[in-house]
């Protein structure tokens, strides 16, 4: 029998506690939770204590050497990332890292290179793919049922309240591209394939946030196909779809169509099927998180699966640099008010 592969958790804050269960969960899978780590001691010791994990540590350096760590999830702000990341990949312990990766495409290139160098695996936990109803049209996508797409609409807008469980967001200088933007073209990126050129215009309509909180892209995929990307958090609709990416894609053969209520309507030649995309919320997990809650839980899987094998994840280092060239590009188009080609 393998021996169980020994996590640590860096970051015991808002979205943490997502990856956290997902880690217990995956027990019976080959995982072992072993260690939680934050830079505020007292927040790591408490989370640990009220998830039953055998150690706290106030920094990662410690806790990779002291706990035995194979894998290490780095759930934090993202001006730690690259740091946190270099003392995993130092200690020849694979990483995760949460989106956005880095603070820059250069941040992310010399990561990515890193990792390279001392073949140590590396992966950004982007979660949109790994929802269900995104695995559903991905495979409605492969499997011909409405031809070759050629056209998409993917947007997420809401008025949730981002910023009540993280205030931080309201003085990031690049937000929406940055906490949402990432998702939402990495989606275009999984359904329609990359990405010759986009343009973008970024929106700032709420009171008292320093970065942009609206923006819409139109891509140009090398396939050939289109498609118009938006994401915002100043949305005013009832009832909010929060947090539900709402999907268009039309093809050579028909269509299909993503709903607030998660219902998944594929249109062909021989008519209309009308199916949930729903999924079963996690024993911890709560409504309307519970499709995000369960993506989180199937990314980890994943990491898991291809750590065990050694195989690269779908959300690799060196692919999800493609996704944040995407971001970066749209910031220089929205400055200079023309289409940019991405730096892949």
């Amino acid at each position: 029998m393998r021996e169980p592969v020994r996590v640590g958790v860096v970051g015991c804050g808002f979205f943490a506690r997502n990856h956290i269960q997902s880690w217990l969960d995956l027990s019976g899978q080959g995982a072992k939770l072993v260690a939680v780590c934050d830079s505020d001691r007292s927040r790591a010791d408490k989370c640990a204590a009220e998830f039953g994990i055998g150690v706290a540590y106030g920094d990662i350096e410690t806790m990779l050497s002291d706990a035995k760590i194979d894998l290490v999830d780095i759930v934090t702000q993202v001006g730690s990332h690259r740091p946190l990341v270099e003392s995993a990949i130092n200690c020849g312990v694979a990483a995760i890292v949460q989106k956005p990766f880095g603070l820059s495409l250069e941040d992310c290139r010399a990561m990515t290179d890193h990792a390279d160098a001392r073949d140590t695996l590396l992966s950004v936990h982007e979660n949109f793919r790994f929802q269900r109803p995104s695995r559903l049209i991905q495979s409605a996508l492969e499997n011909g049922l409405i031809g070759q797409p050629n056209w998409g609409r993917i947007a997420f807008r809401t008025g949730y309240d981002v910023f009540t469980g993280q205030p931080y967001l309201r003085d990031e200088p690049r937000f929406v591209v940055m906490d949402l933007g990432v998702h939402v073209l990495d989606l275009a990126r999984y359904f329609f394939g990359e990405v010759n050129w986009i343009s973008a215009e970024l929106q700032t309509r709420l009171d008292g946030v320093q970065g942009e909180d609206t923006a819409t892209m139109l891509l140009r995929h090398k396939s050939g196909a289109v498609s118009v990307v938006e994401c915002t958090y100043a949305s005013f609709q009832d009832p909010d779809p929060f947090p539900a990416t709402l999907i268009e894609i039309e093809g050579s053969k028909g269509g299909l169509r993503l709903d607030s209520d998660l219902c998944l309507t594929i249109s062909g030649p021989e008519g209309a099927t009308r199916s949930s995309a729903d999924t079963n919320s996690r024993a911890w997990g709560e409504k309307p998180w519970h499709v995000v809650q369960d993506s989180v839980y199937q990314a980890c899987a994943h990491f898991l699966e291809g750590f065990r094998s050694g195989i690269p994840a779908e959300t690799s280092a060196a692919d999800n640099l493609k996704t944040f060239a995407l971001c970066e590009a749209a910031y220089t188009s929205a400055a200079t008010h023309a289409a940019v080609k991405p730096d892949y």
